[in-house]
């Protein structure tokens, strides 16, 4: 079953208004530090200033190198002021309902349950009986990176984004009743036009029955977040915030590649890839961004490409090796372009708020050789390569709209 605890002791925004100042994306959403202190530039009390201190100068008007011992006490510093001043307050023994309106889903409403998650419910070779199923690998550095950011502020500030089943939509029925017996506490609005509103749970009739609902079912997913759940086991901590949504109420946005090494003209391309997709030209005479499940894009030279996998490429059972992110990887990085690790430095991973148009930009400015579009993996693709308890290709799922960091964080001291 999944376990969600109340949070002992929840820092949370004053009001509204103090949301809005507060939250920002997670600290992986952007490209670069740039975007970060751009960002920052315009809200200078975001959260995202303790989340990734070394991209916001410190008082003496300093950059600080990231993970340092002075960037983690700069983090330490701003959220001691943070939790002192004017824009927080503290809630004890909390649960919390979280809810997205995204204006691009209308009559689809995200609505989940938010807590405390045991760190030992993660499901490892050494705990296969665990109900928390990561579905991509862990990079220790950057979980380490996490780790040491919530042992020098003690506090999770970021939040691990979990889909559960609810094949009988229990779950959300429960979580929807709740929602409906008063106002949101608070709330904020994102650049992206997305409403985020946070109800928090404390009385305890109300909370033990969320409680009880989210323990109804036997799995959870993780979405977002695998390195934050990581760097709390690694510190030993007995949980990490998270919020579980119904697989349902969530959406999957496209995770395209831009490449900095590999080029060639597209008859050349054409030649290339028609061993393995069948190769047509981009339908219509904009950027081409596919969305149906094995229709892949390829820019190069001013041209969009339409690639289909031929049959035989990828083995269809294996529900990993199906999605067109691991395909790609095979067949275009590492046969045609000699990149066999997608960790390497030349492939340049986009997520979905940016679209087609951002790629062709980028690969028309010759910073890139060439960029690559995929369709979002479905839903139905994600749970079933957690079902086989596989591991997801690295960096296929952006999942859209996000949490945002901020709306609610736990204090552990």
């Amino acid at each position: 079953m999944v376990t969600i605890n109340p949070i002992p002791r929840a820092l949370v925004p004053a009001d509204s208004a103090a949301a809005q100042r507060l939250c920002s994306p997670n600290y992986d959403e952007f490209q670069n530090d740039r975007e970060i202190t751009e960002l920052l530039e315009r809200q200078p009390d975001s959260v995202l200033s303790i989340t990734m201190p070394h991209a916001w100068p410190d008082a003496e008007g300093k950059m600080l190198p990231e993970g340092s011992a002075e960037a983690l006490r700069v983090a330490a510093e701003r959220m001691s002021a943070l939790q002192t001043g004017t824009l927080t307050r503290e809630v004890n023994e909390a649960v919390f309902l979280y809810e997205i309106t995204d204006p691009r889903r209308p009559g689809t409403r995200q609505i989940g349950l938010g807590g405390m998650v045991s760190a030992s419910d993660i499901q490892t070779d050494r705990n296969p009986r665990g109900t928390i199923v990561r579905n991509e690998g862990v990079r220790p550095p950057k979980a380490r990176g996490r780790a040491d950011l919530i042992e020098a502020t003690r506090a999770i500030i970021g939040v691990v984004n979990n889909a559960v089943e609810d094949r009988e939509d229990q779950f959300v029925t429960a979580l929807e009743a709740e929602a409906g017996r008063c106002a949101p506490d608070y709330g904020a609005r994102a650049a992206d036009g997305c409403t985020h509103s946070v109800w928090l749970v404390t009385e305890p009739a109300a909370r033990d029955g969320l409680i009880a609902a989210a323990a109804a079912e036997p799995f959870a997913y993780v979405a977002d977040g695998n390195h934050r759940s990581a760097a709390a086991s690694m510190l030993g901590l007995e949980g990490f915030l998270a919020v579980a949504f119904p697989a349902s109420r969530m959406g999957l946005a496209p995770y395209n590649r831009l490449v900095s090494a590999g080029g060639r003209p597209v008859s050349q391309w054409r030649e290339d890839l028609s061993e393995y997709f069948t190769v047509r030209d981009a339908p219509g005479s904009g950027d081409f961004q596919p969305t149906a499940t094995h229709s892949v894009g390829l820019y190069a030279d001013g041209t969009w490409l339409a690639l289909t996998p031929r049959s035989g490429t990828f083995e269809e059972g294996n529900a990993a090796q199906s999605i067109d992110a691991a395909i790609v990887q095979r067949l275009v990085f590492e046969r045609l372009c000699g990149i066999p690790d997608p960790s390497d430095e030349r492939l340049t991973f986009v997520g979905g708020d940016r679209d087609a148009s951002y790629l062709r930009g980028r690969v028309d400015s010759g910073e890139y050789a060439f960029a690559v579009t995929v369709p979002p993996v479905t839903m139905s693709q994600f749970i079933e390569v957690c079902r086989q308890r596989r591991m997801m290709p690295p960096k296929s799922t952006w999942f859209s709209p996000k949490i945002r960091s901020g709306m609610v964080m736990a204090l552990l001291d």
